[in-house]
């Protein structure tokens, strides 16, 4: 009798500490910085609109932002110059794999800095809404990309939510058109070699011309065009 208990506590043993295979139980692998920012890839290129603030009406101003890839060996991230506006200088658009959230990177005129986190919402996954916490009011700000015309029009719209309140007061919004496009010429047509985004500037290699979404891309290209055109033909085989 006393052998079985001895056996039957080995046996126990053996089951409760068996090793499981390497991902077993786990869910697909997060996506990379680059795969994950492709989602906003409609927002790369040159907008120009109009910005307004909902407690004043009247006050109505330029606005001519520009979204960028930007690449450092197997990193990736979406920079964002404002390069004529009221409120921001520059931004930095990142994947954060770890939380899998979107995290930006605001710098104000006055050079202070905001950091918004969020994930991409929607039935379409077409709005990004990110979020961050004032340290001093515990207020929360809200800001809402939204993408609109077939990425032809987006619309950036910054919202606070004051503490132990449930409702969020919209602050000012800012509506843009892309520069160099209509809603008649909005289907994309043809494809950067390094994002898959529409291609609006010509690179070329051994003789042929491909083309890029933006200057980061165009650099990407230039420094590895053979490890570009390799990650390339991959996707068009995969049918990515």
């Amino acid at each position: 009798m006393k052998r079985a208990w001895i056996c039957a506590g080995i046996l126990g043993f053996v089951v409760a500490f068996q090793v499981v295979p390497a991902g077993a139980g786990k869910g697909k692998e997060a996506p990379s910085a680059k795969e994950a920012l492709q989602a906003l890839q409609d927002y790369v290129g040159a907008w120009k609109g109009n910005g307004t603030s909902e407690k004043d009406k009247s006050a109505i101003w330029d606005e001519k932002i520009d979204w960028s890839w930007k690449f450092k060996k197997d990193d990736a991230w979406l920079a964002i110059e404002f390069k004529e506006g009221k409120l921001f200088k520059s931004a930095e658009m990142r994947y954060l794999a770890d939380k899998k959230l979107y995290q930006l990177t605001l710098i104000d005129k006055k050079d202070q800095k905001q950091v918004f986190e969020g994930i991409l919402t929607g039935t379409k996954k077409d709005r990004l809404t990110l979020e961050r916490k004032d340290a001093d009011t515990l207020d929360t700000h809200q800001i809402l990309f939204n993408m609109a015309g077939g990425g032809i029009r987006s619309v950036y719209t910054y919202s606070i939510k004051p503490a132990n309140r449930t409702l969020y007061n919209k602050q000012w919004q800012i509506a843009l058109t892309k520069e160099g496009e209509s809603f008649a010429t909005a289907k994309k047509q043809i494809e950067c070699v390094v994002t898959g985004g529409l291609g609006t500037i010509p690179v070329m290699y051994k003789g042929v011309t491909y083309h890029v979404c933006c200057g980061g891309c165009r650099d990407a290209f230039n420094e590895n065009p053979e490890k570009i055109l390799k990650e390339y033909q991959a996707r068009k085989k995969a049918g990515n």
